[in-house]
């Protein structure tokens, strides 16, 4: 696997390049703004891009709004946001537009090298990876009117996991229950959710959406 690191934090750069490297994954580029990390995804065409929310020169959105643009440039390319704090509007944003091959860490999950690298393979794989802190958020801020909200608790528990990007088998030893009994829990969330006969791996991403798209209905510009 090929990743490009975009961050200015030079010590976050470096430590992620060299955890990365230790266990076989080449870092094929660093970069400490949007622009950089632009050049280096046309010159290196990555397999993922590890891109910090905040960057210069306003260290507000930029990263988001550039993983966008490379989304669309290059849609192959995975994208894994990383940030400080939970900015979900943008999350839900980038997964509604370029569902596949996503993933939003928040910056003390990357200390965790399990954690991290089955984000990144998962995302490579072309899947989709959210934050437990960010998961645990949007199933906190749910409107009364969303149809997340009639969802059971270990409806909103095997969510939860789906959006942590586990499968049937990893939610299931989990929850200590059968592989059956977790796929009759999902097929109640897609029915409770609305969502029709697809292949599920789809329907797992809709799910997921369904959550952010209720936090972002949430969300108000200050």
């Amino acid at each position: 696997m090929r990743v490009v690191i975009a961050d200015d934090s030079a010590l976050l750069r470096e430590g992620l390049a060299r955890l990365l490297g230790e266990v076989g994954i080449t870092v094929s580029a660093l970069a400490a703004d949007a622009s950089a990390l632009t050049a280096a995804v046309e010159a290196h065409q990555p397999d993922v891009a590890v891109v910090d929310i905040r960057m210069p020169p306003t260290f507000t959105h930029e990263g988001a709004a550039v993983a966008v643009e490379l989304r669309e440039r290059y849609p192959g390319l995975g994208v894994l946001l990383l940030s400080q704090a939970i900015e979900t509007q943008f999350a839900a944003h980038l997964l509604e537009k370029h569902p596949e091959r996503f993933g939003y860490l928040l910056k003390d999950r990357v200390i965790d090298v399990a954690t991290l690298l089955g984000a990144l393979a998962t995302i490579a794989a072309g899947g989709t990876v959210l934050d437990p802190d960010v998961v645990r958020h949007l199933m906190r801020t749910r409107s009364r009117h969303d149809p997340v909200q009639s969802l059971s608790e270990r409806e909103h528990d095997v969510l939860s996991l789906m959006a942590q990007g586990r499968s049937n088998v990893a939610i299931a030893e989990r929850l200590v229950v059968s592989t059956k009994t977790v796929e009759s829990h999902i097929a109640n969330i897609f029915t409770k959710l609305g969502l029709q006969e697809t292949p599920d791996d789809h329907r797992r991403v809709l799910a997921v959406l369904a959550a952010l798209r209720g936090e972002r209905s949430n969300y108000r510009a200050p």
